[in-house]
């Protein structure tokens, strides 16, 4: 395969990867809005508690062999009849864990209703086990597009599922209704498009191949998981599902915007990064590119939203949820360090470095324990501060081994963000003071919007923005290859 064509497959996979993330996570956050505005924070703060649990399980069944699949070059169909047997079988088990020790987490937390709600939830371990196999597969061929009419398939059905339930009293049965619709229609719909069945072939040596690369990454992102969860497991008991509601909701905000763009990049990135793993300078540059795109389109979005985020709680959610503004834009800042945090490790695991990722996992979270300890008698919102010290220390932890693997240090990577940071904070200076011009609410944030993407964009244009230049000549090869690939298929015809 040429240059050309790779990044041809790369730009249309990002396509479909954007419209997967953006379009279809898009309606999933206007139909949370809705069910907000109906639903209590305690009702939201609860699923939030549970859903940690499956979180975690659901990383045990997935978390390593799915990433290992991927970066394994000459992955043949016995590994994944291995590993989809295998997740199936692990779903069970903790499925049953789960199921057995669900009282245990109601007498915790004081909360009777809490048993009943895992116990159904944990249903969705199966829906994830049964897709997996098929989620690899379409993220080694890069064909992303199948993923975008599962996602969105799947949305459309079980929004007005939760919608409907919601309206008609169910409470938060309505948020559980609306996420195992979602995750089996996503099942149903995957295993419709993607030409894959299991037959019954199991192979422990492929499986103690893929569990040597694997097992890294899975502890790697157990550890990460549950450090993440930490913070909502402490907050459900030491303050409220209420209180846990609004850190959820304004968390939701900022991530909503990363899962869309940096996560579609970083999903596009792993395979691409581990096709040329021993061209070790052309995995720098496509590293690079990823960190800079990335952050050009991500830091005007934080630090935007960050500043409209009392209005626009305001006018999405109701002043019942204000409390949500200080988590939201705390969070807004933790998460423009996204780029810099995913490129470097999915570099790392792309050059099937899974030890390096699994020992940077462990230094992040004794630092990020160590603050959690320190924050957690100052209330709340020094836990949420504390997320943000240790996103700054841990963009310096996960760049620190790129300089020996790559010649691609953390200053070289600050260097080529600046620019975009810079022109943001600007950006950012000049929104805020338009609420200082008493107009109405909607007309305040409306202004807002389009005031920034004006200054962004013309900041961009008047000082010649590297990565302004390099999307704009992109976006004319990728239509131009497009036409071609077009009149070429009539030709044919």
């Amino acid at each position: 395969m040429n240059t050309e064509v790779t990044k041809s497959k790369i730009i249309s996979s990002l396509f479909w990867k954007f419209m997967e993330r953006g379009g279809v996570q898009g309606i999933q956050f206007v139909v949370s809005i809705v069910l907000a505005r109906i639903l209590s924070p305690e009702e939201f703060g609860k699923l939030t508690l549970i859903a940690i649990f499956i979180t975690i399980s659901g990383v045990l069944v997935q978390g390593g062999f799915n990433t290992a699949l991927i970066q394994k070059k000459d992955a043949d169909e016995v590994d994944l009849y291995s590993v989809f047997y295998l997740n199936l079988v692990l779903s069970s088990i903790l499925y049953f864990a789960l199921f057995f020790t669900a009282p245990f987490l109601g007498l915790l937390f004081e909360d009777p209703q809490l048993i009943i709600l895992l116990r159904v939830l944990s249903l969705s371990l199966f829906f994830g086990a049964f897709n997996s196999i098929q989620n690899v597969i379409v993220q080694r061929n890069m064909e992303f597009k199948k993923l975008f009419f599962s996602s969105l398939g799947a949305i459309m059905i079980s929004g007005p599922v939760g919608i409907v339930m919601a309206y008609t009293g169910f409470g938060i049965w309505a948020l559980i209704g609306q996420h195992l619709t979602n995750q089996l229609v996503i099942t149903i719909i995957l295993w419709m498009v993607v030409n894959w069945r299991p037959k019954l072939l199991f192979s422990l040596n492929k499986v103690k191949r893929l569990f040597s690369f694997g097992w890294k990454i899975l502890v790697s992102g157990l550890i990460d998981t549950l450090y993440n969860n930490l913070r909502g497991l402490m907050i459900g008991k030491l303050f409220s599902p209420a209180m846990l509601g609004f850190y959820n909701r304004g968390e939701q905000f900022p991530s909503v915007i990363i899962i869309n763009i940096n996560g579609s990049i970083q999903s596009v990135m792993l395979p691409a990064l581990a096709l040329n793993q021993d061209d070790r300078p052309k995995v720098k540059s496509m590293m690079r590119r990823s960190i800079v795109t990335s952050s050009f389109i991500i830091f005007p979005m934080m630090v935007g939203l960050a500043v409209i985020a009392e209005p626009l709680v305001k006018i999405l959610l109701t002043e019942k949820w204000l409390p949500a503004v200080p988590f939201l834009q705390i969070f807004c800042a933790s998460y423009a360090l996204w780029p810099i945090h995913t490129a470097n490790l999915q570099a790392i695991n792309a050059l099937g470095r899974s030890d390096i990722f699994l020992k940077l996992e462990i230094i992040k979270k004794i630092v990020g324990v160590i603050i959690l300890i320190i924050t957690i008698p100052f209330g709340v919102y020094a836990l949420a501060l504390g997320v943000l010290a240790g996103g700054i220390i841990s963009s310096f932890i996960n760049a620190y081994p790129n300089l020996k693997l790559l010649n691609y240090s953390f200053l070289e990577q600050w260097k080529d963000i600046i620019p975009s940071l810079i022109h943001s904070l600007i950006m950012g200076a000049c929104v805020y003071s338009i609420q200082f011009f008493g107009v109405p609410l909607l007309l305040t944030v409306m202004l807002q919007i389009t005031v920034g993407i004006i200054v962004y964009i013309g900041l961009a244009i008047i000082y010649k923005n590297e990565c302004f230049t390099y999307l704009q000549l992109t976006g004319k090869e990728f239509l131009k290859e497009k036409k071609r690939v077009s009149k070429i298929r009539l030709g044919r015809m």
